[in-house]
């Protein structure tokens, strides 16, 4: 550093007090080390540079024999050192930053007003995808390049934003943790309420009035792009193979209490599941009335769903989305448990009660019995578990968050016309599989015939249409079409339901608000969704980055393949 044509060691910019603390604090033999390991971690920037002035001194006396060209290697090779040990430590000056500046007394300078912000270029700005630094390839205390877009390691003076900020004249940098705005090389933070809507973007917020009125809005939103979106009815980004995952995602936002306790991080700050804070993240995003882009892009929360699902579901293979489905809300609801509430968002909204009749012909049990394999069999009878007529009869009630409906086979012949004939079955019919009486033929994990009856209805009601059967050989896949109501399906008239207690109504009529459907072959093809927008009761069709709105009449037309309906209340 120099002043006035003087070299001036960095020494000199550090108040006495101050820098015997510093220097009494990184000195190997003090007792602050060892009661806190962490220090070697944050120790970063000043206290580096006088080190580094210490060593220069003491290398100085040792290289009083070398010439020049030895001398230049050498420094050289100990800068090398340097750079890779600050890889670890030197980059994380500011994750910690009320923490760093009492163990340095590093100050850094705020101002209002710095002649670089009118470089920032928003059309570049993207936060939607992992917060790694583009060099090391570390997400520790990252800042995104407010000029190009791009994420850099650090500021202080050995970092890559700062290298970057030298290099390519850039010079506003935004943390992406703190959402602290720097300039940089000079160093100083900007206190400037214009980029308030840079950091809207980089995290969305909502006060909870503004999340009860949110279904109320029906004004459009503009993006810097000029496209014109409705927060809520955004398209996702299909980054490879993923239509499975947005198809998913855009149906479970139209599950009100679902997005609405999503939409308050405070709702969910107990959990330590990445998994749980990305699906917020990515919830907060699509329904954001300012975002910079009319689209937004799942990176993150998909990174996340491969680690969770140790990639059983992950970027670049097909998979199905009633598996994704019943994965995800498992997943979510075991991350939102507490110890002290058993229950969460996901079973309020999604989850109800069957009753399951199982009889188990009485010469299998015999069978089993010679055989010695029915150890676990008696085991899993209830108390309601009696024989009669040589037939072993088991009745028990389980939970369920999706109801799986069997379709009729497809006919064998072509029509007159030679051309397959498409059938059709009423959502009425497929439904009595739940009425209690109706008998389903179950082969695995032995022959059993089931009964099941509905005892208690969730909220919202999942059903999946089982269009892909698997043989020996191949996938096939049922084209049958399923007419069902958009709106009041009752099913109390199809279903005999419990009577409900004195003071409670039975609640048992639905409107549906999210249809998936799948195109093409099977174990091919790719899914788009129908949902409906609440505030102005209009049917949007969505595939990827594609939205556009559509009549209540096309989306019975379409081969159901998943359905959400939402109870009246």
């Amino acid at each position: 550093m120099k002043r006035n044509g003087e070299a001036v060691d960095d020494e000199e910019f550090v108040p006495d007090a101050k820098k015997q603390r510093v220097l009494e604090e990184s000195s190997p033999s003090s007792s602050s080390l060892v009661e806190n390991p962490l220090h070697q971690l944050t120790a970063y920037d000043d206290v580096d540079d006088e080190e580094d002035v210490a060593r220069r001194g003491m290398r100085k006396g040792d290289r009083e024999g070398v010439d020049g060209r030895e001398a230049g290697e050498q420094n050289g090779r100990v800068v090398d050192e340097r750079g890779r040990e600050e890889d670890d430590s030197e980059s994380d000056d500011e994750e910690d930053e009320g923490y760093n500046k009492g163990r340095r007394g590093r100050l850094v300078e705020i101002r209002r007003d710095c002649p670089y912000l009118d470089t920032v270029n928003r059309q570049v700005l993207e936060f939607d995808f992992e917060k790694f630094c583009s060099v090391s390839l570390s997400n520790l205390n990252v800042y995104a390049c407010l000029v190009c877009g791009k994420y850099y390691q650090g500021r202080g003076r050995k970092s890559h934003a700062y290298t970057h900020s030298v290099e390519a004249g850039h010079h506003v940098f935004i943390n992406l943790q703190s959402e602290k705005v720097y300039c940089l090389p000079d160093g100083y933070e900007i206190n400037d309420p214009s980029l308030d809507d840079i950091r809207h973007v980089l995290n969305p917020r909502f006060t909870r009035e503004q999340v009860v009125q949110i279904d109320k809005n029906k004004q459009w939103s503009r993006a810097l792009d000029g496209s014109d979106y409705l927060p809520g009815m955004v398209g996702l980004n299909n980054i490879k193979e993923t239509d499975f995952v947005n198809v998913t995602i855009q149906s479970l936002m139209r599950v009100t209490p679902l997005r609405n306790f999503f939409l308050i991080p405070e709702n969910y700050q107990h959990s330590k599941s990445p998994l749980v804070h990305r699906f917020g993240e990515l919830t907060r995003k699509i329904w954001h009335a300012r975002n910079f882009k009319g689209q937004v892009s799942p990176h993150e929360f998909l990174q996340a769903v491969m680690k969770a699902s140790k990639k059983r579901f992950r970027i670049g293979a097909q998979s199905d989305p009633v598996e994704f489905m019943s994965w995800l809300l498992n997943t979510l609801h075991a991350d939102l448990k507490t110890s002290k509430k058993k229950s969460s968002i996901i079973h309020e909204c999604f989850q109800g009660e069957l009753e399951v009749i199982k009889e188990i012909p009485g010469k299998i049990m015999a069978d089993k019995k010679e055989s010695g394999d029915d150890q676990d069999g008696n085991a899993n009878l209830t108390d309601s578990g009696t024989e009669l007529n040589n037939v072993m009869s088991d009745t028990s009630r389980m939970p369920f968050l999706m109801l799986g409906l069997d379709l009729p086979p497809p006919p064998l012949f072509q029509d007159v016309m030679e051309k397959n004939i498409i059938p059709q079955v009423p959502l009425f019919n497929i439904l009595k599989k739940f009425d209690g009486e109706t008998v389903t033929e179950v082969v695995r994990p032995r022959l059993a015939r089931m009964r099941y009856r509905v005892k208690r209805l969730p909220r919202y009601l999942i059903l999946h249409m089982r269009r892909f059967t698997k043989n020996n050989f191949f996938v096939e896949k049922n084209p049958t079409l399923v007419n069902f109501p958009v709106k009041n399906l009752e099913l109390k008239d199809y279903i005999p339901l419990p009577t409900p207690g004195d003071k409670e109504r039975l609640r048992s009529k639905y409107d549906l608000i999210a249809n998936v459907v799948h195109d093409g072959k099977p174990g091919e093809g790719s899914y788009r969704v129908f949902v409906q927008r609440k505030s102005e009761e209009l049917w949007y069709e969505m595939q990827d980055l594609h939205v556009s709105e559509t009549l209540p009449q096309m989306v019975a037309l379409s081969e159901a393949y998943m359905q959400i309906y939402e109870q009246h209340q």
